[in-house]
């Protein structure tokens, strides 16, 4: 199918890799439950943002920009991830971000001073707010001479959605006979574009609470990358949200612990923390069952994991 233009930023494809031990941990057979390996994309710590800057991106230099303005939570993988993109692109990067100037820069935060993104703080806004102070500040640079382009939040637009196309399309070839895929739903390009390869019947969503109306932002990007409605079923869980985006939750502890003791594997505590949470209660359901190739997409996110304070009683120093 059709793409658009894209840059080279990672590497690809991602590892698929099984996990034997999880698997009979979670009650299912050894060869079930395999991890797409979206954390293992080598620029900056990785994650699922690289597939669709390399779209972004792309499209911001076609169009002359010099600097790149996006949106995010104080700890924002997607917002790490433009810094580095913009530090290999020679691209100025501005980051406002949700929140207030914090006393301490930890996990996200310090690679992006280190990267040299400049960040500005919006104050307590939801997501809309966000937007629109972001919109405000490339108006400024505009009005002063400087072409900018603007990356919305989590990175996902339609364009930028491809990029998860180009991995389901590269889960056909690792994974024939796939029957499910578990990805995190922030701002739903990653799903849309799963959706867009796979189709909607085997790909599951599992709310983070990121935004309102997650499976109305999948449903409209789909529907941008087909030039057509989709109108078909979506399967998004919204029971892993808890108490909000910010919050850490019984399951997702559990998911976070059992990853990490049965598979070696880190996931983070808001976005795959979350994701794995929803596959172990899909399968507690019988919704997902033995003999099932089961593929978790682990979208990254490492660096976030030591920006919460509330992780630290799971590691034993507290």
């Amino acid at each position: 199918m059709d793409r658009p233009e894209k840059i080279h930023l990672a590497t690809w494809p991602s590892p698929l890799e099984a996990s034997p031990r999880l698997a009979i941990a979670l009650g299912l057979r050894a060869g079930d439950l395999w991890f797409k390996r979206d954390d293992l994309t080598g620029l900056a710590g990785g994650g699922n943002k690289l597939r669709k800057l390399e779209y972004t991106c792309a499209k911001a230099l076609a169009e002359g920009a010099k600097t790149l303005v996006t949106v995010g939570a104080a700890q924002s993988n997607h917002a790490r991830l433009t810094a580095a993109a913009g530090a290999k692109l020679g691209l100025h990067v501005v980051l406002v971000l949700a929140g207030n100037r914090p006393t301490d820069f930890t996990g996200n935060l310090a690679l992006n001073g280190l990267l040299g993104a400049e960040m500005l703080w919006a104050g307590d806004v939801d997501d809309l707010a966000l937007e629109e102070r972001a919109r405000q500040e490339v108006r400024r640079l505009e009005e002063e001479g400087t072409p900018v382009a603007f990356i919305p939040f989590g990175g996902s637009s339609s364009i930028a959605a491809h990029g998860y196309a180009d991995c389901g399309d590269e889960l056909k070839v690792q994974a024939p006979n796939l029957a499910h895929v578990f990805t995190a739903v922030g701002s739903g390009g990653t799903m849309a574009g799963l959706v867009h390869s796979l189709g909607g019947t085997r790909v599951h969503g599992v709310d983070a609470g990121a935004v309102s109306d997650p499976e109305q932002r999948v449903r409209a990007l789909i529907s941008a990358m087909a030039k057509e409605d989709y109108s078909e079923p979506l399967s998004i869980r919204g029971d892993q949200v808890g108490l909000g985006y910010a919050y850490l939750t019984e399951p997702v502890e559990e998911a976070l612990q059992l990853v990490a003791r049965y598979g070696g594997i880190i996931l983070d505590p808001i976005y795959t923390g979350r994701a794995f949470a929803g596959l172990i209660a899909a399968v507690r359901e019988g919704l997902v069952r033995p003999g099932e190739q089961t593929i978790f997409l682990h979208s990254g996110g490492l660096p976030g994991f030591f920006g919460n304070p509330e992780i630290l009683h799971l590691t034993g120093q507290r």
